[in-house]
């Protein structure tokens, strides 16, 4: 099994995740996202990471990998059992990737006027959903998750961001400190991602 991985992109991040929390045995190649090797463009007509490659079967878009690891790894689960429990927790990856990755993209890519307009954007929807980090001790729940695995990578990219969040989104803060020490997510980090945040312990 092999996974080919930008070591900077969030969306390989979340998939690295998965990989740590049910440590499997996998091979990581990483891949400079500007000029992808000629075999990636055998696996994955887009030319896209994450791609995972297992014997014949050829995966990518970073969800569709998650789950499947997550089928094929059963323990620990990391989508509830239950039909309603899955299906809302798809549905805050959902709103995750619609409301704070677009921004995330919007930031790093647009011009300043239209990145600063999603700084603001993205800041103000972790606020209003600040209460909610307080709620549990993970993400709408009280079990690790495919959604914690989506949210943590997005928070540890705030400062290269150049995104600070205010006091009223102290829950989320602690939600982050919580989750940058959770052994998952220190063993899916990448060099180049520990660089984007200089005090990790």
């Amino acid at each position: 099994m092999t996974l080919f991985s930008d070591s900077t992109c969030p969306y390989c991040h979340r998939v690295r995740m998965v990989i740590a929390e049910k440590r499997i045995n996998i091979e990581i190649v990483d891949v400079d996202a500007r000029a992808f090797p000629a075999e990636l463009m055998d696996f994955n007509p887009y030319g896209t990471v994450p791609t995972l490659v297992d014997r014949d079967l050829r995966l990518y878009e970073s969800l569709i990998v998650m789950e499947y690891l997550d089928e094929r790894f059963p323990h620990p689960p990391l989508l509830p059992v239950d039909p309603v429990g899955r299906a809302n927790a798809r549905l805050f990856i959902h709103r995750i990737d619609r409301d704070w990755y677009d921004r995330m993209r919007i930031i790093r890519t647009a011009d300043a006027a239209t990145a600063r307009q999603a700084r603001q954007e993205l800041v103000e929807s972790l606020v209003a959903v600040a209460p909610i980090f307080a709620a549990n001790r993970f993400f709408m729940s009280d079990e690790f998750s495919l959604v914690d695995c989506c949210v943590a990578p997005l928070l540890w990219r705030l400062p290269i961001l150049e995104l600070e969040l205010p006091v009223a989104a102290s829950p989320v803060t602690g939600y982050a400190a919580r989750m940058f020490e959770w052994p998952s997510f220190r063993l899916s980090l990448t060099e180049a991602e520990r660089e984007m945040v200089t005090d990790l312990a």
